[in-house]
C-alpha cells in the first residue's frame, strides 16, 4: 500500500465517524424479576435462621486464581455460606502446589461438587474451554470471582513493552474476558448472577516506595471496568462488583528482600499492619450473596486498614 493510499484510508475512516450509529445500553425495570427485591423472609423465621439467610450464598461458582491464598480463603468462605458447587481455576503449576489445600476443601465440604480446571487468563481458547467445561460439569454458573493476577514493580523509564503488556493482559484483559465468558452463560440461563473482580488500593493511589505503573494502571482499569459492566449487565440480573485489598500478608509480599518495604507499608497504614487474607472474606460473601448483596452493583469495597483514608 502506498503512503497516499494509507492516508486516504485513514481519512475515509475519519469521515465515516459522522455517520456511525452507536449501541445503546438498556437498563432494567422495577418489575424485572431478575432485579426486583426478593420476597421477605417469613416473619415466623427464627432470628438465627434469618441472619443466616441474609448472607446465604446460593448456587455454583468459578474462582479464577482460585489456588492462590486469596482465592482459597474466599472459596472456603463461600462454601461455608452454602455454595453447592465450586470450580477452582488456575495455572497448572499453581493447582499442583495447592492440591493439598484443594483436597482439604473437598473433605470439609463433602456435599459440594468441587473441581479444578487449568486456566490461562491471557488465552481466549483457554478461557472458553475452561468455562465451558466448568459450566457442563456444574450444570451452570451463578458466581464468578476473579482473583487471577500478577504483580510487577519496575521503573517506568526502563520497563519493556512485553513486561507492561503482560500485566495488563493478566489483570485487566483477563478479568474482562473471564467476566464475559461467565456473563454469556448467566444470560443464557436466564437466572442472572454475581461477578466479583479484584481491584486494589493501587487503583486509587500511587504506591510507595515501589514503582509499578503497569500494575496500578491495570487495577484502575479493573475498578472502572466493574462500574461499566455493572451498568451494562444489570438488565440481565448480573451484579458486578469489586474489592480493593490493601497490602495483604501473602507470599506476594513475603521474603527478606521486602522487609524494608513492609515497614514502610505498615507505617503508612492507620492500623499499622498488613491485612490477613481472611479479612477479605466478609466483603466477598456479601457481594456474592443473592440476598445480602441484592441491591449492590458497580461498587468497589476497599479493604485496607485505612490506608486510603490518609
Amino acid at each position: 500500500m502506498s503512503a497516499n493510499t494509507g492516508a486516504e484510508a485513514v481519512e475515509d475512516e475519519r469521515a465515516s465517524l459522522t455517520s456511525r450509529v452507536i449501541p445503546v445500553m438498556t437498563f432494567s425495570e422495577g418489575s424485572n424479576p431478575l432485579t426486583r427485591p426478593l420476597p421477605p423472609l417469613p416473619s415466623s423465621t427464627i432470628p438465627l435462621a434469618r441472619a443466616a439467610a441474609r448472607f446465604q450464598v446460593e448456587g455454583k461458582a468459578i474462582i479464577t486464581g482460585g489456588a492462590g491464598a486469596l482465592g482459597l480463603i474466599s472459596a472456603q468462605a463461600l462454601l461455608e455460606h452454602g455454595l453447592s458447587a465450586l470450580c477452582i481455576m488456575d495455572l497448572p503449576r499453581t493447582l499442583e502446589t495447592s492440591n493439598e489445600e484443594i483436597q482439604s476443601l473437598a473433605v470439609k465440604f463433602p456435599s459440594a461438587n468441587i473441581t479444578k480446571i487449568a486456566l490461562d487468563v491471557t488465552s481466549m481458547d483457554s478461557i472458553e474451554t475452561a468455562f465451558e467445561q466448568a459450566f457442563q460439569s456444574m450444570g451452570g454458573v451463578d458466581i464468578l470471582c476473579c482473583f487471577a493476577g500478577v504483580v510487577s514493580s519496575q521503573h517506568s523509564l526502563s520497563v519493556a513493552p512485553d513486561q507492561f503488556n503482560k500485566v495488563l493482559d493478566v489483570n485487566l484483559n483477563g478479568s474482562f474476558f473471564c467476566a464475559q465468558a461467565a456473563a454469556k452463560r448467566m444470560v443464557a440461563s436466564g437466572k442472572g448472577g454475581s461477578i466479583l473482580l479484584t481491584a486494589s488500593i493501587s487503583a486509587h493511589c500511587t504506591n510507595f516506595p515501589q514503582p509499578q505503573a503497569a500494575y496500578n494502571a491495570s487495577k484502575a482499569g479493573v475498578a472502572h471496568l466493574t462500574r461499566s459492566l455493572a451498568a451494562e449487565w444489570a438488565v440481565h440480573g448480573i451484579r458486578v462488583n469489586s474489592i480493593s485489598p490493601g497490602y495483604m500478608d501473602t507470599i506476594l509480599n513475603a521474603g527478606d528482600g521486602l522487609a524494608a518495604a513492609r515497614e514502610i507499608w505498615d507505617s503508612r497504614c492507620p492500623m499499622g499492619r498488613m491485612g490477613d487474607p481472611e479479612e477479605i472474606t466478609g466483603a466477598v460473601v456479601l457481594l456474592c450473596s443473592r440476598r445480602g448483596g441484592r441491591f449492590i452493583t458497580g461498587a468497589d469495597i476497599v479493604i485496607d486498614g485505612g490506608t486510603l483514608a490518609l
